[in-house]
């Protein structure tokens, strides 16, 4: 190529936009690649159907173009089952604007077949592009439903497509004595296993069948070739509108489906599937949120508590000009709320942690620490006992003449704080400065339908973090259900549960909200251990309400 031509190309290149093909995988957002998630943070433009985009969206930068997909009917699919299209148009028109485009697909781009299509269509164009991998569902689902592929001899695995494969195909995988992945849907999964006993398959080969696999919906049975029909049958799953979900059969004798029980780590998590009501804040409980994730939960965020300035805030902004002056020996946190109410009134006067210089810094809790360590500054004193004001009063030094040369304590508070802390300092001779740096307010009530999960009995478990969390849910939500558990950071707030009627399920050993999400999870392995004990499935709280849905769970 000549220098002219070759600069003519560069040009080009650069003029128009780039596009990555990324596969999200079979459904569980944990499972993205690292290099997946530095594309979506890069994106102009994210491509998807809605149920990848709720995977990937959230790696996206903020502001990022969502456009919908045409929906469109499609004669080979189920009756009523809209198809999405016309994401090649989408793509190319974003990619000719010089926009940087992410397509995102279910599983794994090249086994999608519209993905191939529309790299093709910006090959023609020449559209640079890029594909990154994903987990196909055909192989990641198994994985979480406790199925291997291959045992330790290596057996022979083949993948199926069952809506688009020939007889020969059946013929061959029936032929075969290794393990078959089918890729189907549930209404047809009797179908495919059918043709696999026309093509040569015993009727009591083993089998798995695993829906919406990799999230806390999963839910799989074990049966055999001939009787797959009537397991699904008796489930109450088939006929039904779930009918047209995608699934993944595993079939084969060296599936290891016969082991299932002992295999199925997903599906056995202590609270799988519970729905948990936080209410805090989606800020202060994203830790918290995540540990129960791990637990196989779906937290559900629901704030009972708004956070607002002082009235006046004059007591606030001497307070942190005396902090800069050398006004105080100490400076006590006992919330997030009290630290990025400080942080904010030092951006707001172009301060840094550097102002911390020669203060000793206090903090109550786990996160009240962690968000001071993120704003740079190292705590010198946290309660070693119980994380709590009086924990904080039994390691706080006694105000010393000879080595304290201040004896001033700021303490930036809520409105409604208790004067335990305050009471205690003055005891041990140090003066207090008790600045209200915020205010707490009821929050506003929760949508329609959350309120009536809540009284109706549609989440497993509630957290109850304090008693103001009590007072302020059953305020702006209501009561809930009986058959909803009630787990309590203490015995504080466990007393206000009790007092509004609440029976206390689960009580922390410790006053931290990761305690007290790790007795949930102990409480809800005892409850699924005495129900494999007996021999019953394992329900959650909320299907043993009245009118709710009962269906036999295989573990």
């Amino acid at each position: 190529m000549s220098p002219t031509a070759a600069s003519k190309a560069s040009s080009a290149y650069s003029a128009c936009g780039h596009v990555t093909f990324l596969g999200a995988g079979p459904g569980d957002p944990g499972l993205l690649t690292l290099r997946a998630v530095e594309a979506l943070s890069g994106a102009d433009v994210l491509i998807a159907e809605p149920d990848v985009l709720d995977v990937v969206r959230g790696h996206a930068r903020a502001g990022v173009s969502t456009p919908e997909l045409a929906v469109v009917d499609d004669a080979s699919m189920p009756a009523g089952v809209p198809v999405l299209r016309d994401a090649t148009n989408l793509v190319m028109e974003a990619a000719r604007g010089g926009k940087r485009v992410v397509r995102a697909v279910s599983g794994d781009p090249g086994l999608d077949g519209n993905a191939g299509a529309e790299m093709l269509a910006c090959a023609a164009e020449g559209i640079p592009f890029e594909v990154v991998p994903g987990v196909a569902a055909a192989v990641g689902v198994p994985a979480y439903a406790g199925v291997p592929l291959r045992d330790a001899e290596g057996a022979d695995v083949r993948f199926v497509e069952a809506r688009t494969a020939s007889e020969r195909c059946w013929s061959e995988v029936g032929a075969s004595d290794g393990t078959v992945v089918v890729s189907t849907s549930l209404d047809s999964v009797a179908a495919a296993a059918g043709e696999l006993v026309s093509a040569g398959r015993k009727p009591d080969t083993p089998l798995t069948v695993t829906v919406a696999g990799t999230t806390t919906r999963q839910r799989t049975w074990t049966a055999t070739l001939g009787s797959i029909a009537q397991v699904l049958k008796q489930a109450k799953v088939l006929p039904s509108p779930e009918g047209h979900q995608p699934v993944i059969a595993v079939v084969g004798e060296r599936s290891a489906a016969a082991q299932r029980d002992r295999l199925a780590w997903f599906e056995s998590k202590p609270l799988f599937g519970w729905k948990v009501l936080v209410p805090r804040t989606k800020e202060q409980a994203a830790s918290l949120s995540d540990q129960l994730r791990s637990y196989g939960a779906v937290p559900s965020e629901v704030p009972t508590i708004a956070v607002e300035p002082p009235r006046t805030p004059q007591q606030m902004e001497r307070a942190v000009k005396g902090l800069v002056t050398g006004r105080y020996e100490w400076i006590a946190f006992t919330s997030v709320n009290a630290v990025k109410a400080v942080r904010e009134k030092f951006e707001e006067y172009g301060l840094d942690a550097r102002a911390f210089a020669g203060i000793k810094v206090a903090a109550v809790g786990e996160q009240t620490a962690a968000s001071l360590v993120e704003f740079g500054v190292k705590p010198d004193l946290v309660p070693s006992g119980e994380q709590s004001a009086a924990g904080l009063l039994e390691d706080w030094p006694p105000y010393d003449p000879v080595f304290d040369p201040i004896d001033r304590v700021f303490l930036p508070r809520a409105d409604i704080a208790t004067e335990t802390l305050v009471a205690g300092l003055i005891e041990l001779g140090w003066e207090v400065d008790d600045v209200t740096a915020y205010r707490t307010v009821r929050a506003s009530p929760p949508p329609a339908e959350t309120r009536e999960a809540i009284k109706g009995g549609g989440f497993d478990a509630v957290l109850f973090t304090s008693s103001s969390t009590v007072r302020n849910l059953v305020g702006i939500a209501g009561k809930p259900h009986n058959v909803t558990v009630i787990a309590c950071i203490g015995p504080a707030t466990a007393k206000t549960a009790e007092e509004h009627g609440l029976r206390v399920d689960v009580l922390s050993p410790e006053p931290s909200v990761h305690k007290l999400a790790e007795a949930l999870a102990e409480f809800g392995m005892r409850r699924r251990t005495a129900a494999l004990e007996a021999g019953d499935p394992v329900t959650r709280p909320s299907e043993r309400r009245p009118g709710a849905r009962r269906r036999r769970t295989t573990t």
